[in-house]
This record gives C-alpha cells, structure tokens and sequence, in this order.
C-alpha cells in the first residue's frame, strides 16, 4: 500500500485547506472509498488506476462526503430531534439529552439509564445516515433493557439496516486498527 498527498492548489482538494492523502492498495480491485479525519481526507483506490482515474474519483468521493456531511445534524438540537423522531417511529422511550462527544474514543456511543442522557462519538459524523441513526436507535434500546440481552437485540433490530449498520461499524473499527 503506498501514500500520496495530494498537492496544495490541485483542483480535486479545494477548498484550498483541505488535505487529500491517496492510497493505494494492490489487493484493492475495484472498490474506492473515502473517509476524513482530522482534516485530512484519505482516498483508497486500486493501485493500478490511472491518473485520470484517479483525479475523477477524487473529486468525486469529496463530493460524497460533502452531501453526507450535510446530512449528519450538526448541533444537539438537530441531534435531538432526529432521536425524538427515532423513538417515536421504533416505539423507543425519548431521550432526555443526547449530544457529540469529541472524548469517546472506543465506543460509538453511551447511555446514562438514571439521566436517560445518550452521547454519541463525534466520529459517527462522518458515517452515513443510516449508521448514525442505527446507534442512536442503540442507545436508546439502552433506556428499555440496561443490558444487550436477547431482548435488547430484538429491539434494535426494529431498525431496518440494524445488521448492515453494525457490519459497517465493525469495518470501520478493523479499518481503524490497521
């Protein structure tokens, strides 16, 4: 696997201050991917790709994570709101407060039961909707069923992509540790 920073004023990373790292795999096929973190937007792409390729996925996968990253409620309140809807459509018990943690560094996210105060990692930020949405419906399972018993499960499986949301999460986690 190689690394390539994209460089400063090269069109597929405006805005101007945001980095684009390119990696390359050769056990990489087909599949191209995106993530950003901590400012940095790292690219994976197949190691035989062409420039022109590449500079077109790279434009492209900025651009995805541009629309996801406008669909992702930024503050609490918009936050909270989504988890009032979640609760409602999934017969959940409403939070008292939910909010973005910067400090969860192992756990998507938590559940207080006594305050019914949910947090969620402000990694999930960059995740699809549907993932947010599956950890939120998560965590609230909590303020039911305190622990991830049988019956726990069946309530998060209320959500319809609660399987596929937890493979995602599961890659990211072994992405994450490489």
């Amino acid at each position: 696997m190689t690394a390539e920073t994209i460089p400063e004023g090269f069109s597929a990373t405006e805005p101007a201050e945001r980095r684009v790292e390119i990696v390359r795999s050769a056990r990489r096929r087909r599949t191209i991917s995106a993530e950003e973190r901590d400012g940095v937007v790292r690219v994976l792409m197949p190691a035989g790709m062409s420039r022109a390729e590449e500079d077109r996925w790279v434009t492209e996968m900025l651009g995805r994570l541009d629309r996801r990253r406008d669909r992702v409620p930024r503050s609490d309140d918009a936050l909270l709101a989504r988890a009032e809807s979640l609760a409602r459509r999934h017969r959940l018990p409403q939070p008292a407060s939910i909010r973005w943690a910067d400090n969860q560094r192992s756990r998507w996210g938590s559940c207080t039961i006594d305050d019914r105060s949910v947090r969620l990692s402000t990694a999930l930020a960059e995740c699809p909707t549907w993932v947010l949405d599956y950890v939120i419906v998560h965590e609230l399972a909590h303020l039911l069923e305190p622990g991830h018993s049988p019956r726990f499960w069946e309530i998060v499986n209320r959500y319809p992509r609660a399987e596929r949301a937890r493979g995602f999460l599961m890659a990211k986690e072994l992405d994450a540790a490489s």
